[in-house]
């Protein structure tokens, strides 16, 4: 399956892409239930929560909106919508640092031997087609396309072997970075600033979709590409990873609870602005894309 999150008259609304156009779940289970539609419809995070009632009720409806095939009150034209983040609304985003060997060796950074991880706030988060916004005040802004796993399943000591049972799709994710902010000009004692330089408005770009693992047979094959104005920039393959998938959520989930609608951004590959690419400028157009899972664009404005 493929799943979005969209606006309708500031109303979140969770669709199912269903061939070329996106069925509004809230909107086909009124019309064909004439009933109000569980409160899973309107948030992504609530229907993963509930995902082993709720999908079985998404196949159903699928099957029977095929009875309204020309109706716009359930079927949206997926290059009209308004997008929101798959996950607008998540209780912990977790980034993983250094995880491409390609990455490091750009920064002459040293892979961690085991993960190192910072954190981004909701305040971050922009949807497929939104702006990505350049404060007034810096210039060194970047870009780095990341595979994002949703969690999907509660769990705490996790095993790796059991890691995947509990994730539920994939997503494409930019880990928009302030360098000015993240790596001060003169060496400070406490080392880099996480926080100020990867927690800015609108610094994650993520979507379109959530993509169910069920679709993805080998999340360590995919290529991610990011291209800035049509230029590739970054070119890899999630198989890349130092720390793969499994060892990730394992170390994680030792100490902290994973819960439905979290989400981990596992790295990017090299070509990123401060490996000596140039940096973002207002009117640039980003496109972040991994295979099988889709296109991510957003353009760069500065703030007025």
């Amino acid at each position: 399956m493929r799943l979005v999150s969209f606006n309708v008259s500031g109303e979140i609304r969770i669709g199912l892409l269903t061939g070329y156009r996106v069925l509004d779940l809230a909107a086909a289970y009124r019309i064909i239930y004439r009933d109000e539609p569980p409160r899973w419809f309107y948030s992504m995070r609530s229907l993963l929560a509930a995902w082993d009632d709720a999908v079985n009720v998404v196949k159903k409806l699928e099957r029977e909106a095929k009875q309204f095939p020309d109706s716009s009150y359930i079927y949206h034209d997926p290059d009209a919508i308004s997008y929101a983040p798959p996950i607008h609304d998540p209780r912990k985003i977790l980034c993983v640092a250094a995880n491409y060997p390609t990455h490091s060796k750009e920064l002459k950074t040293e892979i961690p031997e085991e993960p190192y991880f910072f954190g981004k706030f909701p305040n971050t988060l922009v949807g497929h087609g939104c702006d990505v916004v350049i404060p007034l005040t810096l210039e060194r802004l970047d870009y780095e396309v990341e595979l994002a796993v949703i969690i999907g399943k509660r769990g705490k000591y996790i095993t790796a072997k059991k890691a995947l049972d509990h994730v539920a799709g994939y997503s494409v994710f930019n880990d928009v970075t302030s360098r000015e902010r993240q790596i001060p000009g003169k060496s400070h004692p406490f080392g880099f600033n996480w926080i100020l330089g990867k927690s800015l408005d609108t610094a994650a770009p993520f979507g379109p979709y959530l993509v169910t693992r069920d679709e993805i047979d080998n999340p360590h094959s995919l290529r991610l590409t990011l291209r800035v104005n049509g230029e590739i920039r970054q070119d890899g393959n999630t198989g890349e990873m130092f720390h793969k998938i499994e060892k990730l959520i394992e170390y994680i989930s030792n100490g902290i609870t994973l819960e439905p609608g979290d989400v981990i951004a596992t790295g990017t590959p090299a070509g990123v602005a401060a490996g000596g690419k140039e940096y973002l400028k207002p009117n640039d157009v980003m496109e972040a894309e991994i295979e099988k899972i889709g296109k991510l664009r957003n353009r760069v404005v500065k703030e007025k």
